[in-house]
């Protein structure tokens, strides 16, 4: 048995998104949102306010969403380099978003199903609380925007070969956080114009208006998230187009053609590529992987090479 250095034939394997700053500012986040909710189960209990108890199960769910990032975040990393992870832990990022965005979808219904129900059942609303509430909510939340600010990519650094790649990484997790701070906040304001409108003007009937129009928004947030996560989950292929131009850039060199391709997502913004080369005069892997150095978006790049000899191998040049 011999042994040698193949090393520089092995490629790396981790694709998650490491965001340092995105995980501490999801934990500050998390701890202001956990206080929020547990002063206002108090005082609701205290003072009997429906409002303040309501606003505060709801802010419940956004610290379980918060929870959910955080674990994602941690976990990713944990598990960067472990070998049962085929293509490393790219996907727990999207699959921490994709949980968010349920979380999501569960808030807009809730909040539907309940304006619904005030619609033909008008509550007595308690105005003063009612904004005071809202008011502090939505400063909660200001607060909460201002740490989770970001662009939402985040730089991802690997090494191949005798290069390195920098590649801009989509946070999924980091956006889900930012989504659920912007569903609160949207939410607050629509309810201080609800309750502003029904204080002043008599308008009670805006108030469960305004529900059913936040939880419209918030819906297609959450759909938004969920389109934007599921390919990855669901080793969604890339656009034909690109599959398309990388069959050209092999089979335009000397007789190659290709018999099987296989290009899907393992990361944010990173894809593993199989392709099976069919040639009278085959070359090195490395060869075939120089053909395909322009195309930045493929990872991590397995070629299978099959030489033609057989006389019924019929290939078009």
């Amino acid at each position: 048995m011999q042994t040698h250095n193949i090393e520089q034939w092995q490629q790396n394997h981790d694709f998650s998104v490491h965001n340092k700053q995105g995980e501490r500012r999801t934990y500050y986040v998390l701890i202001l949102t956990a206080i929020t909710m547990i002063v206002e189960i108090i005082a609701g209990s205290i003072y009997g306010s429906m409002a303040l108890l309501a606003d505060g199960w709801h802010m419940g769910t956004h610290v379980a969403a918060f929870m959910i990032a955080i674990f994602a975040y941690r976990y990713a990393r944990k598990h960067a380099n472990n070998p049962e992870f085929s293509f490393g832990t790219g996907k727990v990022n999207a699959l921490g978003g994709f949980a968010s965005a349920i979380a999501l979808a569960i808030v807009a219904l809730v909040m539907l199903v309940e304006s619904l129900q005030r619609i033909f059942e008008p509550h007595t609303i308690q105005f003063n609380e009612a904004i005071i509430v809202a008011s502090i909510g939505l400063l909660v939340n200001i607060i909460s925007a201002w740490l989770l600010k970001d662009d939402h990519s985040h730089s991802h650094h690997h090494a191949d070969d005798d290069h390195d790649d920098h590649h801009e990484h989509h946070d999924h997790n980091l956006r889900a956080a930012y989504a659920h701070v912007l569903a609160d906040a949207i939410t607050s304001v629509l309810a201080i114009t609800a309750l502003v409108a029904g204080k002043y003007l008599g308008w009670n009937w805006l108030d469960p208006i305004m529900g059913i129009v936040g939880a419209i928004i918030i819906t297609r947030w959450a759909y938004g998230l969920m389109k934007e996560t599921s390919p990855l989950l669901l080793d969604a292929s890339i656009a034909e187009d690109y599959k398309f131009s990388i069959t050209q850039a092999i089979e335009n060199d000397a007789d190659n053609e290709i018999s099987d391709i296989h290009v899907w997502k393992i990361g944010a913004n990173d894809y593993a590529a199989i392709i099976s080369i069919v040639t009278h005069a085959p070359n090195t892997p490395d060869y075939y992987k120089a053909l395909l150095k322009d195309f930045d978006k493929l990872s991590h790049i397995t070629i299978e090479i099959n030489q033609c000899t057989d006389e019924r191998c019929d290939l078009e040049n």
